[in-house]
Order: C-alpha cells, then sequence, then structure tokens
C-alpha cells in the first residue's frame, strides 16, 4: 500500500472547512493506512504569503491546529503527525527541487497568480511554494494526496518534478496523485464569498473551537437565496450557504425537511438557521471538550507532535541519502 501525505496549514483558527475538508478524513485515512498515513502542519508555507502571516501568532496557531486534529480524532499511535519545521529535510529537498523547476512552471500557477495580484513586492517563497509542497510529498515518496481542487494544479507539479527528478538522476520517487476530497469543495465562507478560508479572515469562518453564541452571531446575518425578499416568499436551498451546512451538521430528517419547508416557505430563513444550531453542537461539542482537556495538559500535544517527527526524520533521512548519492554529493 502506498503511503498518504497531506499537509495544513496554520495560518488561522481551525475551521469547519479543515474539519470536514481534512480533519476527519485523516481520521478515516488513518485507520485505513496506519503509519503510512503521514499528516503535517506546514508551518514553513506559513510565511509565503506576507498578508496570511505574523510571526507573533504562527507559534500558537500552530499548536491549536495541532491540538484542534488531535481533538477531532486523530491518533498519534496510528498515524505519523508532525510539525514541517521539525524534519530539516523538507528544507533540502525543496531546494534540490528549485535547482530543477523551471520558473515558467511556477509562473503557470493559478494560487501564484491570485495571491501575487495582491501584493506590491512579491516574494520569491511566493512563487516557490508549491515546490517545497513537492518535497513535502516526495520527500516521504507519498502516491496518494487527499487535496481540494483548488490544490489539483500544484500536485501536477509535483508529478512533474518527480519524473524530471527520476529522467535526470535514476528511479526514484513515484508520480503521487491526488484524491479529491469532496466535503472541502462543499464548506462555503459564512460571508457568502467563496470557499471557506482562514485568509478571509474570521467574518468567513466558522471555528472548530468556537462558542455556539459567536457561530449563532456569524450565521443570523449570513446570506441565503437571494431572491427570498419575504418570509412567505418560496426560497432554493440549492443556492443556499446554509442548506450546504444541514448537508454537513443535521440528520437526514431535518435536512428532508429543510428542503421542503424552504421551498414552500413553510420555514424562514431565521427557522431554517436554527434548525442547524442542534446538528453543529452535536458534532463540535465533544471536539471542543477534547481539546479543553488537551489544554489542560499541553505535554500530550507536544510529545505527539515529537514522536511524529522522529518517526517522519527516519523516513526524511533515508530519502535524502538516495537523493544525496544520485545527485552526486560527497558521502562518508
Amino acid at each position: 500500500m502506498s503511503r498518504v501525505f497531506s499537509g495544513i496549514q496554520p495560518t488561522g483558527e481551525p475551521h469547519i472547512g479543515n474539519l470536514f475538508g481534512a480533519m476527519f478524513n485523516y481520521v478515516k485515512l488513518g485507520e485505513q493506512y496506519g503509519k503510512d498515513a503521514i499528516y503535517c502542519i506546514v508551518d514553513l508555507h506559513a510565511p509565503t504569503n506576507p498578508n496570511a502571516y505574523d510571526k507573533a501568532t504562527l507559534s500558537r496557531l500552530t499548536f491549536e491546529m495541532a491540538l484542534a486534529n488531535l481533538a477531532a480524532g486523530l491518533d498519534p499511535q496510528k498515524v505519523i503527525f508532525f510539525v514541517q519545521s521539525q524534519v530539516r529535510e523538507h528544507s533540502e529537498l525543496g531546494w534540490l527541487f528549485t535547482l530543477q523547476t523551471p520558473v515558467g512552471e511556477l509562473e503557470r500557477m493559478t494560487q501564484y497568480k491570485d495571491k501575487a495580484g495582491q501584493l506590491e513586492s512579491i516574494p520569491a517563497g511566493l512563487l516557490m511554494y508549491p515546490v517545497l509542497q513537492a518535497a513535502d510529498i516526495l520527500l516521504y515518496k507519498a502516491g496518494t494526496v487527499p487535496v481540494g481542487e483548488d490544490q489539483v494544479q500544484h500536485i501536477e507539479l509535483a508529478r512533474e518534478v518527480a519524473r524530471r527528478f527520476n529522467h535526470n538522476f535514476g528511479e526514484t520517487f513515484p508520480e503521487p496523485k491526488a484524491v479529491l476530497t469532496k466535503e472541502a469543495l462543499r464548506v462555503p465562507g459564512v460571508d457568502g464569498h467563496g470557499k471557506m478560508s482562514k485568509s478571509k479572515g474570521s467574518n468567513s469562518t466558522i471555528g472548530v473551537l468556537e462558542g455556539m453564541e459567536s457561530i449563532w452571531a456569524k450565521l443570523r446575518p449570513a446570506p441565503t437565496d437571494p431572491a427570498r425578499v419575504r418570509r412567505s416568499d418560496p426560497g432554493n436551498p440549492d443556492i443556499c450557504l446554509v442548506f450546504d451546512y444541514h448537508k454537513l451538521f443535521s440528520d437526514l430528517d431535518t435536512i428532508q425537511m429543510v428542503n421542503t419547508e424552504c421551498r414552500t416557505a413553510g420555514i424562514g430563513c431565521i427557522d431554517c438557521k436554527k434548525a442547524l444550531l442542534p446538528g453543529i453542537e452535536r458534532t463540535l461539542a465533544p471536539i471542543q471538550a477534547r481539546a479543553v482537556e488537551l489544554k489542560q495538559e499541553p505535554d500530550q500535544v507536544y510529545d505527539a507532535l515529537q514522536d511524529g517527527a522522529k518517526q517522519a526524520r527516519a523516513i526524511a533521512e533515508t530519502t535524502m541519502g538516495e537523493v544525496r548519492e544520485r545527485m552526486g554529493f560527497l558521502g562518508r
């Protein structure tokens, strides 16, 4: 069975898009792949976008991302879970891949063009981001990479990096395949502007560790069907982000009720939003309770990450030994 690798950035509070698009999937794949499931908090990627990076909060957000994953059910005894910067081979392989990757290929990356367009001064790291991502994956010779649709182009680049290295220096890396996490595509931002994203700020997100009062304060004004102006107007749940949330959190009876009653104006938008709250609380409450326990004993989190980094380094060192030899670097 090939390895699975996935990384998650610590550039904001963990939100329900992370929960359904990554965290729950990590737990599921961990049961299937065991120690061949490798998950990484990719903190070296955080500074590539100056609009999203804050040195004063990076350490805290890294810890909270780890804590949220463990609280959501990830078992560090079953998988390998660690922080990217604690395995230095990521940076080394990233540099060696940079030497072989044409600038033109990187400039065609859609995410680079989108983010660069928001900056007056573009750091080179933003351009090289997908090369480091390729190193993250190939360092562990992972064949399966669960990602959202916005990352597929980057995985295609990782495949090209693997092909180029194998052609130049001999067969070393598998060509990883992207596996879409469909749930990530279905989690819109609570502000109604596209996919839920930490880069858009807290007004776009519902936090995994956020209190119900705060969540309701965001849900209450959240946009719904724009054609439904009056309470008596029938609505179309297919274009309503609140109904998307129901499909994630609510039981089948509630989903069917909302679907029918919205279309016939049997309930209003506020009623629909209130019906969502029990499902959110049912899902998040046990995660938040576990998070409180872990915060009271933070060494459990730190120890899990250190143990994961040790296991990751053992694999990374072997890979880099092959890479250095094949590229002609001096050995012992």
